[in-house]
């Protein structure tokens, strides 16, 4: 089997490490099944073949695409300009690839500009995401019930549907909770990697960024534990199963 290329974009050591466990134990992978990258600190080779990889997995990151280029740190800039390099051949083939959280801005971004923070941020927690009917036939939510919560926590989210993507997933707080270009291309907002566990660290390492008021962080981490968020998973399981070969 080809190894899975694991595009990392978390300047922090524990949340990115963390994030990592969390992708290899929903997807059922092995750490030698994949190929690790952590773009704050790793850059993606020149001689790079996506021929060599099964697919891509892109997990979450800090950064948000639509901020100005002065607001943006160095790490945060290198990290963009990395991932954004690999989406033009990425969709050009209609390579597999899966997106998640930010994974859905920089797709938006290169398919149109269309993510920004004019509308659908939310705040970290749980999002009530329901199956389209497009949805409920694809091959990587196989399984999944029509209706299901999820963990998400963004600032950014994608106002409107680029030309040639499927609508799969939507949510009353953001339509656009998970979509797909062309037949291999997924990406969604929510975190189909994170569990209560998981989330409790990322509040712990993000609760001065802005995504929630520092003091409601233990508030926070005692809803995760209280959500029944379990559904999600099935989707990195299902994404790997797919195209592994």
């Amino acid at each position: 089997m080809k190894p899975f290329l694991i595009l990392q974009l978390r300047p922090e050591a524990e949340a990115s490490d963390n994030e990592f466990q969390a992708i290899l134990s929903k997807s059922g992978l092995t750490e030698a099944e994949t190929h690790r990258l952590q773009l704050n600190k790793d850059d993606i080779p020149a001689e790079l073949s996506l021929d060599d990889y099964a697919g891509v997995i892109v997990g979450g990151g800090p950064g948000c695409v639509s901020d100005a280029p002065e607001d943006k740190s160095e790490v945060e800039a290198k990290i963009e300009t990395e991932i954004l390099s690999l989406l033009p051949e990425i969709t050009k083939r209609d390579f597999p690839f899966m997106g998640c959280c930010y994974g859905i801005g920089v797709l938006g971004h290169h398919l149109g500009r269309v993510v920004n923070k004019d509308n659908y941020g939310e705040a970290a927690g749980t999002a009530d995401c329901r199956l389209t009917e497009a949805g409920k036939s694809d091959p990587v939510l196989a399984g999944m019930p029509d209706q299901f919560d999820a963990f998400v926590g963004h600032k950014e989210a994608m106002q409107r549907l680029p030309e040639g993507c499927t609508h799969l997933v939507e949510s009353p707080t953001c339509p656009f909770q998970m979509i797909r270009f062309g037949q291999n291309v997924y990406a969604t907002q929510f975190h189909p990697e994170a569990d209560a566990a998981g989330f409790e660290v990322r509040i712990g390492v993000y609760k001065n960024k802005g995504y929630f008021p520092p003091e409601e962080a233990d508030a926070l981490i005692a809803m995760c534990h209280a959500a029944d968020v379990h559904a999600p998973e099935k989707i990195l399981r299902n994404f790997v199963d797919v195209y592994r070969g």
